[in-house]
């Protein structure tokens, strides 16, 4: 492993550690590129909490534009974007979902509401099940494009799952990732979701996300038997996602506390999944 690839394979470590987790049960010769999509997500995902003014953030992303677009230049001096361009050449990756990825993420740096549980779908679909999907092909090319509709199933229970085990810090911060219809629904608002004591219509609305969340879960995992061993990697950290959402509903804030599984929970759950896929689990 060279240095450079060193250092990414830490930042994803420290980043996005159940990605990282799930990269380790990948072939070696593939866990770079893997590694390098993993920290990719990581940076884009995290513009916000590193750049707090939306116009820096804005142009941050577009950096990572550029650096995708360019071909056949020197290197840029950013491990992770040297390696995710390596990546893209190696393993022939879509540049256009990258594109779609990015786009998306301007999202994250302004605090408008979610619009409806249409756009959170496809807000998911850009950016976790993409991600999914783009692993999938570093994985096995010849069998990635027959599940491309599973890597959307997938990323949209990854996601939304995470959306909820973010809640407290995007509420501290004014953002709403909860659909304005879905809180219309159960009583609330943007503005009351945000910034209220967490009532009822708050309640019920984390409640309708938690099974909107179990509804692609369930999805994702009638069809996942048919995963072929080669794929397993890309969703592994599909493992966890059942019991994220066990460990969120029987809290008693999640509003306000961040839900957690051990290490030694996550461990085995990913280990299983690893060597069983997700055939009569």
């Amino acid at each position: 492993m060279t240095g450079a690839s060193t250092i990414v394979m830490e930042a994803v470590r420290a980043a996005d550690h159940d990605r990282f987790l799930s990269a380790l049960y990948a072939p070696s010769d593939r866990r770079d590129a893997l590694l390098a999509l993993y920290g990719f997500n990581a940076e884009v995902a995290s513009v916000r909490d590193r750049i707090h003014e939306p116009l820096p953030g804005e142009v941050r992303l577009q950096w990572w534009r550029d650096v995708i677009a360019s071909e056949g230049e020197a290197e840029t001096g950013h491990p992770t974007a040297d390696a995710l361009r390596a990546a893209i050449a190696a393993n022939h990756l879509p540049k256009a979902a990258f594109e779609n990825m990015l786009e998306a993420r301007i999202f994250d740096l302004y605090d408008d509401p979610m619009p409806s549980r249409t756009d959170l779908e496809g807000y998911c679909g850009e950016t976790a099940a993409a991600l999914i999907q783009l692993a999938a092909m570093v994985l096995d090319a010849t069998a990635a494009p027959g599940f491309a509709e599973l890597s959307g199933r997938a990323g949209c229970a990854q996601a939304i799952t995470g959306l909820l085990l973010l809640l407290p810090m995007h509420r501290r911060r004014g953002q709403c990732y909860v659909p304005a219809d879905i809180l219309a629904a159960a009583g609330s608002s943007p503005e009351e979701f945000v910034k209220g004591d967490g009532g009822v219509g708050a309640e019920r609305a984390v409640a309708a996300m938690s099974a909107l969340a179990r509804e692609h879960l369930g999805a994702f995992e009638k069809g996942a038997s048919a995963l072929p061993a080669s794929l397993r990697p890309a969703f592994l950290p599909l493992a966890l996602t059942r019991a994220y959402l066990d460990k969120m509903e029987g809290a008693r804030s999640p509003l306000k506390e961040a839900a957690t599984i051990s290490t030694l929970r996550r461990h085995w759950l990913l280990l299983r999944h690893a060597m069983r896929g997700w055939a009569a689990l």
